[in-house]
């Protein structure tokens, strides 16, 4: 087992609350105006840090865990909203594929999507996407496999509180808060089904490319996405973020 520490970012309070318990401070340091919580995380080393929102947020901090702090992996637990109309909130899902949607080129009034790094022209490679490794899939599937999430408030369904869903799929990554039906229908077909929208993952996966180490991004629906998701957002962020943390807090054992 390495002694190497995990290093775990949320991006606002209502996330990184929930770790409050299975984490134990034993030292911190501020770099980049930003506290990073050197300690266990189920009795794990780990260095936690509350990024902020956004792509850049994530890269900076992203970068520092693993250059400053040299993490062996990268997690992400927080909240995101959902583009798959079957899903709902308070389900959790696990990033198998990580998208910066809005990468590329503006071609007739909609984004080309590239891999950020690539000239985003024609002629040149349109692949994109940071996929979770084939091992690390494995062991995370197997991880969760007869887990339970915690029940979800009945305000979230209108009836009986539900037992959220755990699902594992892509996970598209931009700079916007998305608050619209008709954009969430089309990022949804357009990017093979996928399953929701955040402001942070795919920018971890690709600095955890760059320094050769895991990345695991695990997301709760928040909201989905449409003409009331800023409602939504308000109203559930902090009881949604629940369901991914007690997923990250089994998962430090498999990364």
């Amino acid at each position: 087992m390495t002694t190497r520490p995990l290093g775990l970012i949320c991006a606002i309070p209502d996330e990184i609350a929930h770790f409050g318990a299975s984490f134990t401070e034993t030292s911190t340091r501020t770099l980049a105006g930003l506290t990073f919580r050197e300690g266990t995380l189920e009795g794990r080393p780990a260095v936690m840090v509350e990024s902020g929102i956004g792509k850049v947020n994530a890269a900076v901090v992203a970068t520092l865990l693993a250059e400053v702090f040299g993490c062996h992996a990268l997690l992400f637990s927080g909240v995101a909203g959902g583009l798959d109309p079957a899903l709902g909130i308070g389900d959790v899902v696990i990033a198998t594929r990580l998208v910066q949607h809005d990468y590329g080129a503006l071609v007739e009034g909609r984004i080309r999507t590239y891999q950020p790094g690539i000239p985003p022209l024609p002629g040149f490679n349109e692949t994109h996407g940071y996929a979770l490794g084939a091992g690390l899939d494995a062991k995370v599937r197997a991880s969760l496999k007869g887990i339970a999430l915690p029940p979800f408030d009945a305000k979230a369904t209108g009836a009986e509180p539900r037992v959220p869903a755990i699902h594992f799929g892509t996970v598209l990554t931009g700079d916007t808060f998305l608050n619209c039906e008709e954009t969430r229908e089309r990022l949804h077909r357009e990017f093979g089904g996928a399953l929701a929208i955040e402001m942070e993952g795919a920018a971890v996966a690709q600095v955890a490319e760059r320094y050769g180490i895991p990345s695991l991004v695990v997301r709760s629906l928040s909201d989905l996405a449409g003409a009331e998701s800023h409602m939504d957002f308000a109203s559930f962020c902090g009881a949604a973020a629940e369901g991914a943390a007690v997923l990250i807090r089994r998962l430090v054992t498999v990364v």
